[in-house]
């Protein structure tokens, strides 16, 4: 899978010729500085490119039409310097396809109050030839972000790094397959969706593989290479059990599914313990240590939340906290301090693990198959996100809550990954406006992005997007959700 700085951004500057060629130089020589200092920020999560200056609009239609066929390119940045005419965007603007960032600044941080005459006028006019340039954006309708400020301050370049991040979603999602081993959990309803609509709107590509053509896999490896992918868990986890055939088990299910996923240049994946044909264990430390790798799941054949997790962990990628398949499991009622109390039977990522994992072997008490290893351990403290992708027939939804996680309370007998949250505003509000808007069981836990990276991401693929924050009200977020139906309705 890519690293970050594989993806390319493009920085594209604005100009016309009738401040002559010496202004012209002056124009593109500013934007390499800038480029070049902007780039080695480190909030600047992937490569940015000082690719053009455009002063036509044939010049405009031929770099955005080479953006769009550039593998490697994930956005565009544009700027304009100077006064650069609107209409000479409309051609290229229109045929872009990539995200798209306005950057609103100028090469000087302040006025130069002795110095300043007509020539540095003529040159510096970001701040009317940005607005020119804003005009034709709104006019075409066009979704971007708009970041405002002087290039240098370390606001703006976290914000054009948070943009990348989310943009990076795209291109992820847009190539994305995904692998379903067996069918859906019967009678679920949430885990269930349009697939074509996904492919047309998400870019997903989701398909059906039988358990069956798995086993077949599984039983091209040897004793040898099950061994090595044993001995690859003891770098990374503590041995807390001896039953090492059912971690032989997990080893050996995780190199046909790993096997299964190269195959179909897959990101994410899904399974139930209802269609567990020809397997001994549901796969537990197997789908946990594939999700380390980056590796979207979805449990109960949820290809949805196994699709958001590629896609955030995509975005998260190099960043140090974690993204992990989530579902929220039980409440602790205690007056004043409800918490969450979040999990899965087994697949947890241990990329949220506040200490090493141990692999442990318990029964699972649900599938009718033999007691799985997986991973045990405590999530994390700290602010995160959980998110929920949804059809709501016609559209897919993303709603994200904001989340403030805790150490989960000692549980001795409880042997799973776990961790518990206080959500904004408080358990009450969040769970009553996370339940009217529809949003799933399971969800995608991250550290490391927010609700900023998640709503650039929804607005860039064109869907909607739900945020439960710290100032969420019932009786506004009903509002919100009953115009947001009527808008998405009419598109």
């Amino acid at each position: 899978m890519k690293t970050s700085k594989q993806y390319e951004f493009w920085f594209i500057t604005g100009s016309q010729h009738l401040y002559g060629e010496e202004a012209l130089k002056q124009v593109e020589e500013h934007s390499k500085v800038m480029v070049e200092g902007i780039a080695k920020d480190d909030a600047i999560p992937a490569t940015l490119v000082f690719k053009k200056l455009v002063t036509t609009p044939a010049e405009i239609k031929a770099v955005m039409e080479a953006a769009n066929f550039d593998p490697n390119c994930a956005g565009v940045i544009t700027w304009c310097h100077t006064f650069s005419p609107s209409k000479m965007w409309i051609s290229g603007l229109n045929l872009l396809n990539k995200p798209w960032l306005h950057l609103h600044t100028q090469f000087n941080r302040t006025i130069p109050v002795n110095e300043i005459d007509m020539d540095f006028m003529n040159l510096n006019q970001a701040a009317h030839g940005d607005r020119e340039h804003g005009f034709i954006g709104s006019r075409l309708r066009k979704a971007r972000k708009v970041v405002v400020g002087y290039w240098e301050n370390k606001s703006v370049r976290e914000k054009i790094g948070g943009w990348m991040r989310s943009a990076i979603g795209v291109s992820v999602s847009k190539n994305l397959n995904i692998v379903r081993f067996g069918d859906n959990m019967r009678q679920v309803a949430v885990t269930e969706g349009d697939k074509v609509e996904a492919e047309i709107k998400l870019g997903w590509s989701i398909n059906t593989h039988p358990v069956g053509d798995l086993v077949e896999v599984m039983n091209e490896f040897s004793e040898a290479d099950i061994d090595a992918k044993v001995e690859s868990y003891r770098g990374k986890y503590e041995f807390v059990t001896d039953r090492m055939e059912q971690i032989r088990h997990q080893a050996h299910m995780q190199l046909g599914m790993e096997k299964i996923l190269e195959a179909e240049k897959a990101g994410a994946y899904t399974n139930t313990f209802e269609d567990l044909h020809g397997l001994e264990q549901l796969p537990g430390l197997a789908s946990q240590d594939l999700m380390s790798e980056g590796y979207g799941y979805g449990g109960e054949g949820d290809w949805k939340t196994s699709g958001l997790t590629h896609i955030m962990k995509e975005m998260a990628k190099e960043l140090p906290n974690g993204t992990s398949f989530m579902e929220d499991y039980t409440y602790d009622l205690a007056e004043g301090n409800e918490l969450v109390l979040g999990s899965h039977m087994l697949e947890i990522c241990p990329t949220i693990s506040m200490d090493k994992p141990r692999i442990e072997v318990h029964p699972l008490g649900i599938g009718g198959k033999a007691d799985p290893a997986r991973l045990v351990f405590a999530g994390k403290s700290g602010d995160a996100i959980v998110a929920s992708l949804v059809d709501m027939g016609g559209r897919m939804r993303l709603i994200v809550n904001d989340i403030e996680c805790a150490r989960p309370f000692e549980m001795p007998k409880l042997p799973v990954a776990a961790t518990m949250w206080k959500p904004m505003p408080n358990l009450e509000i969040s769970a009553e406006a996370w339940i009217l808007a529809g949003a799933a069981h399971h969800s995608v836990l991250s550290f490391d992005l927010t609700a900023d990276h998640m709503r650039d991401w929804a607005e860039m693929m064109d869907i909607e997007f739900i945020h439960i924050g710290k100032d969420t009200t019932i009786n506004d977020f009903k509002q919100d959700l009953f115009l947001a139906d009527l808008a998405w309705k009419l598109k």
